[in-house]
């Protein structure tokens, strides 16, 4: 076999290993499944006295199916081909008589969680890599290989639904808390434990009385439509049918997709024609060539600096020393260092849900007032108030003191880094690293590269991005980069509305019908009005400011921060009258200047090609992604309706 490796030891046991031939990641692809039931049938004539089935990538046990493969669901008979292959092996796995062990360690994704349901036992390595779930439901389609069915018999309706309707990950002790993995255990005991498991063949676990009455027919379909009203809060089923399919497909046909008649909205065939499906599947594709751009070097950081510890500042350090790195956070003094490291507490104590693992990320934090850390960080941040000449003295004081090959970047929004980078004896040194606010959910970061910047600093710092769990977008520095610069229209233009009597509400509504997570008033209050008046100036300096903005931002009232903006947040959440009825063509008023000023810049060469335009619209803007982004989404609209 080309992919898979079965190896027979002297104690009678079998060893079933994939490492997919001329890949990094364990993908399940149509020959690596005919493998699978070769070795199978191979197994099923001489049985062994027990089986493991483990990854000999160093990467992870297996990422799912393989996504290229999906480019070729043309028809119904395709598409339901493929979720039988499938559905038929693993079924085929779970019916073996031999007991089986699936030895995951590091990611376990999709169909590599199927695989793994589909054995008797699962022993998961603890390791921060170790991560398990079914993300099927962000590429609009559902877990047709027998997740819908074994994860709820394993863990429960409440947390599989959970997993299933979010596409979620959860690290090894969280599953072996929900029953989904039978052991979690340190990599050097690891082997030992599924010998033991083999050894003694104890029967499979089996869920508590409380939660296997979720699985009980009347309270199965309770469950349901509990869970649908959830999912309705966050997303319609014309924008995203699949989370409301796995409903329907766990609650009336206990999981198993093929059984699903092809007329019933929530089968296979109609959800792989849905347009959601193929734009969430290209989002896939253009978010592994964002990670790719992180591969194009062998930069890795271990410090890192920050100067300035504000919102973005903090958070920045905090997210930097959350994924492993030793972190230096500089600021004028102790008191303007301490809310940041309160918050960096509170997002460790939440990620990482482990008293030691809090306790060493804290110990990596470490303020450092007097800025020793410069001289030893691979990395250095600047996020301090948006002021060119601060920034040009800070530069060049960071530039005598760091590392030769040290990474010298600016957080900076708005100023073009040939003004920063004017004080610095090498002006090709200086790269932009621009986060998006809230860092700990934001996963771009644009990397701005400035008229002077060395091109040869492009591949490591996105090396250092994707070595945070960000997504690296390249740009060229100008007004705006790309997301502040579609982005600044759009809000302008709603806030215009408001201007003409149309109620914030409204206008929120008509974005959110369109498909926008959130609606643009509130969204200009998450931002915050002063930061939206100030990219306004810099981006269109001859315009005024929209009339209702330019108020509350000289009473004070710049948004949630202030807990009140075009709404109020005494409440910590928007005070929202009813929206009414949305005029005809509000939508189209909102998004048209989105998406003018996205082929604008594609015009202007700010990044590569329409593809990342749209990359950096849905990562970094939330532009809605079932649309498959702004230009993707105008390119469909002016086609011809069949």
């Amino acid at each position: 076999m080309q992919h898979w490796t079965l190896k027979r030891e002297p104690e009678g046991y079998a060893r079933l290993v994939l490492d997919r031939a001329g890949a990094s990641t364990n993908t399940l692809g149509r020959e690596v499944l005919a493998e699978l039931n070769e070795a199978l049938g191979l197994l099923d004539a001489d049985p062994p006295k027990g089986l493991v089935i483990a990854s000999g990538k160093p990467s992870g046990f297996i990422a799912g199916a393989d996504v290229d493969e999906f480019t070729g669901l043309d028809t119904a008979e395709t598409a339901l081909a493929l979720v039988k292959r499938g559905w038929d092996t693993f079924e085929r796995l779970a019916a073996v008589k031999y007991p089986t062990v699936a030895l995951v360690r590091g990611f376990c994704l999709g169909g590599g969680l199927e695989l793994a349901l589909a054995c008797r036992y699962r022993v998961v390595v603890d390791d921060p890599a170790t991560r398990l779930g079914l993300p099927e439901v962000l590429l609009g389609i559902v877990p047709g290989w027998g997740g819908m069915k074994r994860l709820p018999r394993l863990a429960g309706a409440p947390a599989a639904l959970d997993l299933m309707l979010t596409g979620r990950t959860i690290d090894a002790r969280r599953a072996r808390r929900l029953g989904i993995a039978d052991e979690c255990v340190p990599e050097r005991i690891a082997e030992n434990t599924v010998r033991g498991i083999l050894a003694k063949a104890p029967p499979p676990r089996r869920l508590a009385f409380p939660l296997s009455m979720t699985l009980a027919p009347p309270v199965r379909h309770f469950v349901a439509g509990q869970a649908r009203k959830q999912v309705a809060r966050r997303a319609r089923r014309e924008h995203y049918p699949a989370p409301y399919a796995i409903l329907d497909i766990w609650s009336k046909y206990d999981g198993n997709a093929l059984a699903v008649p092809a007329s019933d909205p929530a089968s296979i065939p109609s959800l792989i024609a849905s347009p959601a499906a193929a734009n969430l599947i290209r989002l896939f594709r253009l978010q592994e060539r964002l990670k790719a751009l992180g591969k194009e070097g062998d930069f890795a950081a271990k410090r890192v600096h920050v100067v300035g510890a504000g919102t973005m500042g903090g958070d920045i350090a905090a997210w930097c020393a959350l994924r492993g790195l030793t972190v230096t956070l500089q600021d004028q003094n102790a008191e303007r260092l301490a809310p940041a490291m309160g918050r960096a507490a509170k997002l460790f104590k939440e990620r990482l849900r482990d008293a030691r693992r809090v306790r060493d990320a804290g110990d990596r934090l470490i303020p450092d007032v007097a800025g020793d850390g410069v001289a030893r960080a691979d990395v250095i941040i600047e996020a301090i108030f948006e002021n060119v000449e601060a920034k040009r003295s800070l530069f060049a004081a960071l530039e005598a003191k760091a590392k030769p090959d040290a990474i010298l970047a600016t957080n900076t929004s708005s100023i073009p880094l040939e003004q920063i980078a004017g004080a610095m004896r090498d002006p090709s040194r200086l790269i932009g690293l621009h986060f998006f606010n809230p860092v700990a959910k934001m996963m771009l970061v644009e990397i701005v590269q400035g008229r002077d910047t060395r091109p040869a600093l492009t591949p490591p710092a996105a090396a250092f991005v994707r070595q945070i769990d960000r997504l690296p977008l390249p740009v060229k520095s100008a007004p705006g980069f790309l997301v502040n610069r579609v982005l600044a229209p759009y809000l302008m233009s709603a806030m215009r509305c408001v201007d003409e009597g149309i109620a914030p509400e409204t206008v929120d509504e008509a974005a959110v019908a369109f498909g926008m997570p959130m609606g643009p008033i509130e969204l200009a209050d998450t931002v915050g009005l002063d930061v939206c008046v100030a990219v306004g100036k810099m981006l269109a300096a001859d315009a005024a400011p929209p009339k209702r903005l330019a108020e509350l931002v000289a009473a004070g009232h710049l948004g949630r921060k202030t807990r009140r903006g075009f709404y109020d947040y005494a409440s910590g959440r928007p005070a929202k009258q009813s929206a009414g009825s949305i005029p005809a063509g509000l939508a189209e008023r909102l998004i048209g200047p989105f998406v003018a000023e996205a082929k604008a810049a594609l015009a202007e060469g700010i990044v590569a090609d329409a593809d990342l335009v749209d990359a950096g619209a849905v990562f970094g803007t939330g532009f809605a992604p079932f649309r498959g982004g702004p230009l993707h989404y105008a390119q469909a609209a002016s086609r011809p309706r069949s």
